[in-house]
């Protein structure tokens, strides 16, 4: 009897334990083969952006165009690492290469070098750059930082874009260079990642 009890109080315990690890897998460390687009989209929406985000001040706010969920990859090349007395390499960021899916988990788009946000079909596309300095922000030391950029200076955005000001990279899992350096100067390294991106413009 007293077994039976211990089995029966051992099981809740462990089901209670599987079903934590499954919400903080949901909520903090999302693995994105398993769940849709549209559901990385939805819990990014409770994220907290971090004061280095912060938009300048408008009388009448920002309003959001579009959010898209990215899969793909982080590009890198290997350079020769300056200042090193014997010929050693390091890893340079290149461009990053991934599709975009928006809410409803239709794949929309593209995302690749420049940084450049293009949606199937013609004319909706947007260039971005980044501040001076950066406006970044690290939530996980495995995955490439948050980021803030402004649209690119003489590209004007067009399509759904037409207005849009700033462009958040945020939620962001993997896409970080290899921690080995490169043997060779021909390497190359495409790492995986994912990020949510979202698009905002002022209110005029």
């Amino acid at each position: 009897m007293k077994k039976s009890t211990f089995l029966r109080h051992g099981g809740r315990i462990l089901t209670f334990v599987m079903l934590l690890g499954f919400i903080n897998a949901c909520t903090d460390h999302v693995d994105p083969g398993t769940i849709a687009p549209a559901d990385h989209i939805a819990i990014s929406e409770n994220l907290t952006m971090p004061e280095a985000f912060s938009l300048p001040p408008n009388q009448k706010g920002y309003e959001r165009v579009a959010t898209y969920y990215a899969v793909g990859v982080q590009k890198y090349k290997a350079q020769v690492k300056a200042g090193t007395n014997s010929v050693q390499y390091e890893w340079v960021f290149v461009a990053p290469e991934a599709d975009l899916y928006d809410a409803s988990n239709a794949k929309i788009g593209t995302h690749y070098a420049g940084p450049t946000w293009k949606l199937t079909g013609p004319g909706h596309t947007i260039k971005g750059q980044a501040f001076s300095p950066a406006k970044t922000f690290s939530r996980d030391p495995a995955s490439i930082d948050w980021l803030l950029l402004r649209n690119k200076a003489g590209e004007d955005p067009t399509g759904i874009f037409v207005g849009v000001g700033y462009i958040f990279r945020i939620a962001t899992t993997g896409g970080r260079a290899p921690a080995t350096a490169p043997t060779d100067l021909a390497a190359t390294a495409n790492v995986p990642y994912t990020a949510v991106y979202r698009f905002v413009k002022p209110i005029l």
